[in-house]
Parts: C-alpha cells; sequence; structure tokens
C-alpha cells in the first residue's frame, strides 16, 4: 500500500468515525436535555442514583439495533403490531416512544397521539376514531393514550356518563380479541410513578420554559385528583388486565431504567426474528458529457452562520 493509498485510507475511516458520531448525537442532545431537567431541582437532594451513562448507552444502542431486526421483521412478513402506551402525566411515556422510534423508518413505525375528540366525534362508535389509526400489514402503531382515555381522564374529569364507562368495560375486551383475532399483535403498558415523582417532573416544567408547553391545564388539574386517577387506573387493570391482552405495569421513577427495561421486554413479546437482506451495490455513476451544471444565485443560499 502507498502512502497515497494509507492516508486516503485513514481519511475514510475517520470520515466514517465522524457519520456515526453524528448519529449518536441527537440520543446525546435528549440525555443532555435530560440532565439539564434534573438540574434544576438538584439543590433539593431529590436526585438518586440511575444506571451508570455508558451501560446506558451500550444498551440502548443495543437494544435499537433489535428494533430494527423488528422493523424488518415487521415488513418482511407483513405483521401488524399496536402498543399501548398509558400512565400518569409526566409519566416517561414520551421518552421510551421517542426511544423506540429514533431509529425506525417512519413510514413503517408511527405514533398515534390522538388530541381531543371534536363533536363529531363525539356522537361515533367509542372506538371508531382509534380504529382509524391501526396498522396495515408490515406497520407498527404505537399509541401514546389510547381508547382507555375513557377508563382514566374522563372517568375522573367527568367527560363520560355513568352507562359509557360502564359500557366501554363491556366493550374493550371484545374490542381487543377482535383485533388479536384480525392477526394484530397488541402490548398494553403502564408507566407507574410515584406522587412524589409527579410532583417533582411537573415543578421542573413549570421552571423549565423549553417544556413548560408539556404542562397542559389537565396536567395540573390532575394532581389534585391524584387518588381519582389510582381508583380509576385500579379499576381499569381489574377489568381489562386480559389472559389475551394483558397489562405490563413498568416502574418508571428512574426514567433510563425504565427506558431500557421497556424496550427489552418488548421485545420478548414479539417473535420476531432476523430478515436476510440483500447485498446493496451502488450501480456506477453516470457522466453525461453534454450535460452542464447551472449556477445557483448566491441569495438562494441559507446565510452560513455557523
Amino acid at each position: 500500500m502507498t502512502a497515497a493509498d494509507r492516508k486516503s485510507e485513514i481519511s475514510k475511516r475517520e470520515r466514517i468515525i465522524q457519520e456515526m458520531a453524528d448519529d449518536l448525537d441527537e440520543e446525546l442532545e435528549m440525555e443532555l436535555d435530560d440532565a439539564r431537567l434534573d438540574e434544576l431541582l438538584d439543590e433539593a437532594g431529590t436526585l438518586k442514583p440511575t444506571v451508570d451513562r455508558r451501560l446506558y448507552f451500550r444498551e440502548l444502542l443495543r437494544l435499537q439495533g433489535e428494533l430494527v431486526k423488528l422493523q424488518d421483521w415487521v415488513q418482511s412478513e407483513k405483521k401488524k403490531v399496536v402498543v399501548l402506551f398509558e400512565g400518569r402525566d409526566s409519566a416517561g411515556k414520551g421518552g421510551v416512544i421517542k426511544r423506540i422510534t429514533q431509529r425506525l423508518n417512519p413510514r413503517i413505525c408511527r405514533v398515534a397521539a390522538l388530541p381531543a375528540p371534536s363533536e363529531r366525534e363525539r356522537t361515533q362508535w367509542y372506538f371508531q376514531r382509534y380504529v382509524a389509526h391501526l396498522p396495515a400489514g408490515g406497520e407498527i402503531v404505537l399509541f401514546d393514550r389510547s381508547w382507555y382515555n375513557r377508563a382514566g381522564v374522563e372517568r375522573v374529569m367527568g367527560f363520560c356518563s355513568e352507562d359509557e364507562y360502564q359500557e366501554f368495560f363491556k366493550s374493550v375486551p371484545e374490542f381487543e380479541r377482535m383485533l388479536i383475532r384480525s392477526g394484530i399483535i397488541l402490548v398494553k403498558y403502564w408507566f407507574s410513578i410515584t406522587d412524589d415523582e409527579q410532583q417533582f417532573r411537573f415543578t421542573m416544567r413549570i421552571k423549565d420554559p423549553l417544556k413548560q408547553w408539556k404542562l397542559s391545564p389537565m396536567d395540573v388539574e390532575s394532581r389534585s385528583r391524584w387518588e381519582a386517577y389510582t381508583k380509576a387506573k385500579e379499576t381499569m387493570l381489574e377489568h381489562t388486565h386480559l389472559p389475551d391482552s394483558p397489562w405490563w405495569i413498568v416502574d418508571a421513577v428512574d426514567k433510563k431504567r425504565a427506558r431500557l427495561n421497556c424496550i427489552a421486554h418488548l421485545l420478548t413479546q414479539i417473535p420476531y426474528q432476523e430478515v436476510a437482506r440483500a447485498l446493496v451495490r451502488l450501480p456506477p455513476r453516470v457522466r453525461n458529457p453534454d450535460y452542464q451544471r447551472g449556477p445557483v444565485p448566491p441569495e438562494m443560499y441559507v446565510p452560513a452562520k455557523y
């Protein structure tokens, strides 16, 4: 190998390392954001030891690699996967969903986070607007809150009648059995945090201008109704923890452990296999000697401020 070849090889290796580091930046930015939030109330001595930072990243990247294999299998086998994420406000559902979707194809794995129902939707069959977001073959849908709104916030806040509430518990077991019979793989997670931990996280959101948008009037109201939400959760689990669609409880007080534990568990719930990929070969670059690239006016470029 000549000196020029060695120099080219070193340059190529450095470029590959740089590209891999760039891929990690998004996760590092989210991690730094978490650390910044934690420091807002660190003077209160509320922080507890969490999983080692190096172990966390190593395991997260390994699990995300498995999620890519799961995605390939779902697409190859035309499987349909639905994962429900429920829990108290600020319990960390969004953080786990971000880590699951971070390296997946959004055309295959998408998030359904439905707003409050419209006037028209309130007159529909209760499950109707959720059915519209169910996956086709080869898709994964993560519900950031789901039809279990009726058993939680709607019950506690008085947005449904007693008859509607009781009818939900009669209907939801059969509804979920219908989904499963149709070939959908259904997994349900409830994220559990303590009263003190929710108070801590809400306070962080109040103090942090970048996170205040997360604290809705409904979230604020939920603090005064902690026990009502607890009772509603217990009733929900009693009626809907079913043999064919059980609930899985995620201890979410430690955000990092919750993310790793939830993703690791999700991977055990789906019998995926690694799908052999065809070797990709780039075709040779075709060059047309008659083509001349036209100039781009300087004013069209985004100003280079950095």
